[in-house]
């Protein structure tokens, strides 16, 4: 379909007629002969004024050289500032040209155009003159022969549009042409120019040009200050929507680039996720989460390796709740919301701990650590219903995050101070959609992007799914360029269909489901699957050997870090250890501690665990009793040997191969 309405850059239509033909082979001709023509007439000038002066006194001769040597100089210096040649080579042609033909008319009108002097350098000199106008002739144009092609497509355009922009000494060249683009290099003038300067006057030169707004996009040349890298292509393509043609890459890895839309040159977009954070920005309307969040994560889901913990507090299941089978974790609720990030900021410093252990300062595939995800959507509204100190945990989870193999998302419609943290803000890379106008586009566009003059305020919400894309892994010459991501509906007439694409993304979801991926102990624990389940881990922890083993650590950091009861009592590594009294088993708890009674404390962990079971978990690890004794004097020692205990009772099962407390029906005391 997009095939279909690409248009062509710089042809012209098939010339089929006999008469087209003729009178362009003609026109090539023509050109070739030109200077042979300029030959003949200069050689006629110096005969004409040979013979007018053969007859005047010699003070009138001396007048009449004299003027005419003025008009020598006149012509050379028009001709050098004149000139359409841009680069040093064609200016010094066409300027030493003239002046060449000048001084021989000169000559000529003394000593006669015939003479050994005159007529040598007519013959010899002439010809090598105009011989080099054909030389650079027909390299200019090499490739004419192509039915309707300009030999430089590039070349040609600059030199109608760039100097009524107001930059003279500019020439470009083609490096690569296709039916969709011409890319190219622009050679600007050294010690005036910059690229920045051509970014600036992309608009005057399309203008000049008389081509579609947006048609060239401007980038810095990273090995040159004089020149730019520029592209030409038809923005025309993009006005209507462009089906999506299925996921890219299935069953590979989050590392590997994700396709989510085309560029304006209709080339394939590549981007890869992986190590930053991303801000997804645009008016109402304008596609930022049909477009931007069903493409990035709709290729997202299908990677093996990844996990998504999604969040919409404002819309609900409107945007992500079609893909709900296929995501790790969706909160639609601000109890919810804090619930995940409270349960996944602690994780952050054991994920770094654990590459650090691996000897890897950053995550990668295959390190044993699934991927993480985070995907906000309406981010201020989420923002603003945490408090100030899980406002501060969060931004500082975004700090740590990215090195611990997870990349958050916040989407948005206009990124400002009172909508952002400016903390946040400049460490995110910017997908900015169309917006209202050109003051939303500055807190949407990166600096790099607003130095190029990128204006997605001329798209509005008239052409959903269009957006600029400046990100880490995007090429240096795409970062100014336009893009559309895929529809996932159209109906008959081609345009974007809601029941469709829903119908569409619901069917993909179901075939990429969170609870079929192959994750890690620490991942699962933290996920809620459709019907508030945990996924099952189903490959070694990493971070956690097995629970045992946690649990004797954090054992081992609660003695070294409490004082010791009572230094003068010692032991040895052979001693028994008695356990502390601690009333009959299996159903009376520990005696009293600090301001708990040993039937309070009972009840806060029953109460607990039919609080796992009632939120769809029907297994769990002693870390999830950790809120217990964060907010209660519930110890951890306390607990592990109660839930021993309800063991022993037949309340609570245990999986020995995995080093979890089942349950197989919502626990109750007998």
């Amino acid at each position: 379909m997009a095939a279909t309405r690409s248009k062509e850059l710089a042809t012209v239509s098939e010339e089929s007629s006999l008469a087209k033909v003729t009178a362009k082979e003609v026109s090539k001709l023509v050109t070739l002969a030109s200077p042979w023509l300029a030959y003949v007439l200069v050689f006629g000038v110096g005969c004409a004024f040979h013979v007018i002066l053969d007859s005047d006194d010699p003070e009138t001769i001396a007048w009449t050289m004299f003027l005419m040597a003025v008009a020598v100089l006149v012509l050379t210096g028009v001709t050098f500032g004149q000139s359409h040649a841009r680069g040093p080579w064609g200016k010094t042609h066409t300027t030493l040209t003239t002046f060449l033909a000048g001084l021989w008319v000169c000559a000529a009108t003394i000593n006669g155009p015939a003479t050994v002097v005159t007529g040598r350098l007519a013959l010899i000199g002439g010809t090598t003159v105009a011989l080099t106008w054909n030389i650079r002739t027909v390299i200019r144009m090499k490739g004419w022969d192509a039915p309707g092609v300009i030999a430089d497509p590039l070349a040609f355009l600059f030199g109608q549009g760039a100097e009524k922009a107001g930059m003279k000494q500019v020439e470009a060249k083609t490096t690569a042409a296709s039916a969709h683009k011409v890319e190219g290099d622009v050679q600007l003038d050294g010690g005036r120019q910059v690229a920045e300067d051509l970014q600036k006057k992309v608009a005057y030169v399309e203008s000049g040009i008389g081509l579609p707004p947006g048609s060239i996009t401007a980038s810095i040349d990273p090995d040159r200050a004089d020149k730019a890298k520029v592209v030409v292509s038809d923005p025309r393509v993009m006005k209507h929507p462009i089906v999506w043609p299925g996921p890219s890459r299935p069953g590979l890895s989050i590392a590997d680039p994700l396709r989510i839309g085309v560029w304006q040159d209709l080339d394939d977009i590549e981007y890869t996720i992986v190590g930053h954070h991303v801000q997804a920005m645009g008016m109402t309307g304008a596609g930022k989460s049909i477009g931007g969040a069903w493409n990035i994560l709709g290729e997202i889901i299908t990677r093996y390796d990844v996990a998504v913990f999604a969040a919409d507090i404002t819309k609900g299941d409107q945007t992500l709740g079609p893909m709900r089978e296929a995501l790790h974790r969706f909160e639609t609720t601000k109890a919810g919301v804090k619930a995940m990030l409270a349960e996944l900021q602690p994780r952050v410093k054991e994920r770094t701990n654990y590459l650090t252990s691996k000897g890897l300062q950053k995550w990668k595939k295959g390190c044993g650590l699934i991927y993480w995800v985070l995907w906000f959507e309406e981010f201020p509204d989420i923002f603003d219903a945490l408090s100030d100190k899980e406002q501060e945990t969060f931004l500082s989870m975004l700090k740590a995050i990215r090195s611990a193999g997870g990349t958050i998302v916040l989407s948005l419609q206009r990124s400002d101070y009172t909508q952002m943290p400016t903390i946040a803000r400049g460490q995110l890379a910017k997908m900015c959609f169309g917006v209202e106008n050109a003051q939303d586009a500055a807190f949407g566009l990166s600096e790099r992007q607003q130095d190029a003059e990128c204006r997605p305020e001329i798209w509005t919400n008239a052409q959903p799914g269009m957006a600029y894309l400046d990100a880490p892994t995007v090429a240096e010459g795409r970062y100014a360029m336009p893009l559309r991501t895929y529809a996932w509906g159209l109906d008959d007439q081609g345009e974007f269909d809601d029941e469709r694409a829903n119908a569409a993304m619901r069917a993909h979801a179901v075939e990429w489901p969170a609870a079929a991926k192959q994750i890690d102990p620490a991942t699962a624990e933290v996920s809620r699957l459709p019907g508030g389940a945990q996924a099952v881990a189903t490959f070694p922890a990493n971070l956690e050997e097995e629970d045992d083993d946690e649990e004797v650590a954090t054992v081992a950091r609660e003695y070294l870090h409490t004082e010791d009861p009572d230094p003068g009592v010692g032991g040895d590594i052979d001693d028994e250890i008695e356990d502390l009294p601690d009333g009959e088993p299996p159903l009376t708890f520990a005696g009293p501690e600090q301001e708990m009674t040993s039937e309070e404390r009972g009840q806060a962990l029953m109460a607990h665990l039919q609080a796992l079971w009632d939120g769809g978990a029907r297994d769990f690890a002693t870390r999830d009793l950790r809120p217990l004794w964060e907010s209660t004097d519930m110890s951890r020692q306390w607990a592990q040997k109660s839930l021993r205990k309800l063991v022993d009772a037949g309340v609570l099962g245990y999986d020995d191969d995995e080093q979890r407390y089942l349950m197989a029906e919502r626990p109750e005391l007998p």
